[in-house]
């Protein structure tokens, strides 16, 4: 299987408000390709952000919502999520002013 790039793995930080609630645990959410894996997350969080360490990573498959615009039906894009959490007391530098 070809490996993907760190850059490339990780899409973007979630920042709502359940996600917000779960940085007091140490705990962020970022959305990640759909074929990450576990391990893929990990070791691509330690690669971009060597100031952190990494206790666990949680993967969430979210499937694509059925919508419709006037007559025709179409899907959302589905997206996968992964839940890192951090060593206790660590945290992004740029979930600062979050």
């Amino acid at each position: 299987m070809k490996s993907i790039a760190p850059e490339n793995l990780i899409i973007r930080p979630i920042i709502t408000e359940k996600a917000t609630d779960l940085k007091d645990e140490s705990k962020f959410v970022f959305e990640v390709s759909v074929k990450a894996n576990k391990a893929q997350v990990a070791a691509a969080i330690a690669k971009l952000y060597p100031e952190v360490q990494v206790v666990k990573v949680n993967i969430i498959n979210v499937h694509g919502k059925k919508k419709r615009v006037r007559y025709h039906y179409g899907f959302t894009a589905a997206c996968k999520k992964a839940i890192v959490t951090l060593k206790e007391g660590q945290k992004f530098p740029f979930f600062d002013g979050v």
